[in-house]
């Protein structure tokens, strides 16, 4: 299993995601606020990365370097959903 850090970020804000693997990369897909996001990773010869929009909803963009903490830090760091009672 892959994005490790990334899913417990997303388990401890109570949202929702898919997560599957191909050629020993890691998907989430998930909704946050009524908007669809991705965070898939890619391997570029010895360059790992993820192509997400979870800075911008509606654009992709590459980030390479600690991804999983950059992105990790980003989800905790927005307002917990709220769970159904």
């Amino acid at each position: 299993m892959r994005l490790k850090k990334i899913q417990e970020a997303l388990k401890t804000k109570n949202i929702i995601f898919t997560y599957t693997e191909e050629d020993n990369c890691g998907s989430l897909d998930f909704q946050f606020r009524g908007l669809r996001y991705h965070i898939w990773e890619f391997v570029d010869g010895d360059i790992w990365g993820v192509e997400t929009n979870v800075y911008h909803a509606g654009k992709s963009e590459d980030i390479t370097g600690d991804y999983e903490k950059e992105i990790s830090e980003l989800i905790l760091s927005w307002p917990d959903m709220a769970i159904p009672g």
